[in-house]
């Protein structure tokens, strides 16, 4: 009894820097472990490269494009950055050169998301008709409509292991589909509103499912996605969810204009970035990644800005 009541105390997090230079709300985000890279795009169409581990560098212009940008996707194996310009369809940058290396059009709509499934050489799309978009590499090229919904399709989340692909629609409803076939394996219907966010755990157990309607939700991916613990988590939309590579923290961001960091095993909240504080983000929270390996945090709003993070672990206590 006493091994599981032991915990870590409370981490504290401080904001490190702001990433500024984009003329409209940023929207988009991609970054990963063990690279301090992140990549930025937004309303003004401008895609930039930034150091998260030095944030008083000017960030790196890597293209231009004419309509907003919901989505982006590093591809690191390939060296490509995927661009999900709306309207337009899919681009893909080479990162070593700075030029377009494929574009592949799509419907005219806006892209809300995209993953990339590196075993199957395929980039999935979610378009706001209800359409998910499948392209296949190496050229990308456009192999599959799917339409799943008559609402948008808001948000991807992979599991390659198990070969399945959460799709999360404004119709309320997560679909996970086999990667392959595409065929609709579970429906989870707990949301009360349009599911924004989706999120597996790094050791693939959970499914974490977030939106409009400001509720945690996590699912056991060992049990056909059987619901489990439930959280309200914001006073309104939650944007995005992301997972620190380690799996130790969640952080949530909404339109509620905070950053919020749970206990990835219990979903306790541990620690509230806004603007009273934390000298946080003063308008929506966008979108979260954790690039590199510090436990660094990088967020996104419509301020016009990034603002970098550093989260340090609490001493260990019982």
């Amino acid at each position: 009894m006493l091994a599981a009541a032991a915990s870590f105390s409370r981490p504290t997090a401080h904001r490190l820097g702001t990433l500024a230079g984009h003329r409209d709300a940023v929207y988009a985000l991609a970054g990963r472990p063990n690279a301090d890279r992140v990549f930025s795009s937004g309303a003004d169409g401008l895609v930039v490269a930034w150091n998260a581990a030095d944030p008083a560098q000017d960030g790196q212009l890597l293209a231009q494009v004419e309509n907003s940008v919901y989505a982006l996707r590093e591809l690191p194996t390939l060296g490509l950055l995927a661009v999900g310009h709306n309207f337009q369809g899919v681009q893909l940058l080479d990162l070593a050169s700075r030029r377009l290396a494929y574009a592949t059009a799509l419907p005219p709509l806006a892209i809300f998301d995209m993953v990339y499934a590196e075993s199957r050489q395929r980039l999935y799309c979610a378009l706001a008709d209800g359409t998910l978009a499948v392209l296949v590499g190496p050229e990308f090229r456009l192999e599959k409509l799917l339409r799943l919904s008559e609402k948008s399709l808001r948000c991807l989340a992979l599991h390659e292991a198990r070969g399945e692909l959460a799709v999360g629609s404004s119709d309320w409803v997560t679909y996970v589909l086999d990667l392959d076939s595409l065929a609709v394996k579970f429906q989870l219907a707990e949301a009360t509103n349009s599911v924004f966010a989706l999120t597996y755990s790094p050791d693939g157990a959970s499914l974490l499912a977030a939106g409009r309607d400001a509720h945690l939700r996590r699912y056991d991916v060992d049990q056909d996605y059987a619901p489990g613990l439930v959280v309200v988590a914001h006073m309104y939309a939650i944007n995005h969810l992301a997972f620190s590579a380690d799996g130790r923290y969640l952080a949530s961001c909404s339109l509620d204009k905070s950053i919020k960091l749970w206990d990835a095993a219990t979903l306790g909240l541990l620690r509230v970035l806004d603007r009273a504080r934390a000298a946080g983000h003063g308008t929506s929270v966008n979108k979260v990644v954790w690039p590199g390996g510090q436990h660094r945090l990088v967020s996104c709003s419509d301020d016009r800005s990034l603002a970098v993070w550093q989260v340090v672990e609490g001493a260990a206590s019982l």
